[in-house]
């Protein structure tokens, strides 16, 4: 009896999860609720320097989901999952990875120029 073939054993593959709208859907609603919090702790709190290990706590768990989605997505891809699994993974970990990527520098830089001001404070407090 023969070896299968590569090709038969991916099209024997069972889909991760039965209905892939409905899983990408509440995926997709839970990443946009942590990306709100996350947009929202960060916005309130970096600009004057408080709360830095929460928020930077926050970045680094959402960058390292995005990147775990993304680990996720390009495993389905490559076992042969359908459109539908893969996609509802790759989308919203791509979406988290590129943006926690970017937002990274600009994170450190509100934090630094909180630092300086509250040092420009209490120099011209002092006279």
């Amino acid at each position: 009896m023969s070896e299968p073939t590569m090709i038969a054993v991916l099209s024997a593959v069972q889909p991760w999860f039965e209905n892939a709208g409905r899983t990408g859907g509440l995926l997709g609603g839970g990443v946009g609720i942590l990306a709100g919090v996350y947009g929202s702790v960060a916005g309130m709190c970096a600009p004057r320097g408080k709360a830095k290990r929460l928020v930077f706590g926050l970045h680094w768990f959402t960058l390292l989901l995005g990147l775990a989605l993304l680990v996720g997505a390009i495993t389905a891809l490559v076992t042969g999952q359908p459109y539908g699994v893969w996609f509802a993974l790759l989308l919203p970990g791509a979406l988290l990875t590129v943006l926690m990527i970017i937002f990274t520098p600009m994170l450190k830089l509100r934090y630094r120029q909180a630092e300086h001001r509250k040092l420009n404070a209490e120099e011209f407090r002092r006279g």
